[in-house]
């Protein structure tokens, strides 16, 4: 299976910041462009849901929760999609993960084709 390798978790105060970071595999590498990329993320004990998404055409969405806060981008040259997320809360604590599909529905819906294993982020209040 393709894999997606993120990065830029950790531990952070709550009004803090972090910069994920999702890497592709060499398999969909030359075709980065043709992506939708997605950040979601699930707490303990909660459903996983869809935080930030950026179309093959460079459109942004975002839940409301992180609206205002997080920035989803997307680095052609490097192959590389980021969440930067700002003023973090103690409610931002959760596994994030980064997700690709061809087709921009399939992330909407929660069901891309790629997704990474996850990066801690913790928020301490």
């Amino acid at each position: 299976q393709v894999q997606l390798v993120e990065s830029g978790g950790g531990l952070v105060q709550a009004g803090g910041s972090l910069r994920l970071s999702c890497a592709a595999s060499r398999s969909i590498l030359s075709t980065f462009i043709t992506y939708n990329w997605g950040w979601f993320r699930q707490a303990t004990g909660k459903e996983r849901e869809l935080v930030a998404a950026i179309t093959r055409d460079g459109r942004t969405n975002y839940t409301d929760s992180v609206k205002g806060r997080f920035a989803i981008s997307r680095d052609n040259a490097k192959k590389t999609v980021y969440l930067l997320m700002n003023s973090l809360k103690p409610e931002d604590t959760a596994v994030y993960y980064c997700a690709a599909d061809p087709d921009s529905r399939a992330v909407v819906v929660g069901r891309p084709r790629y997704w990474g294993q996850g990066t801690q982020v913790t928020v301490s209040s």
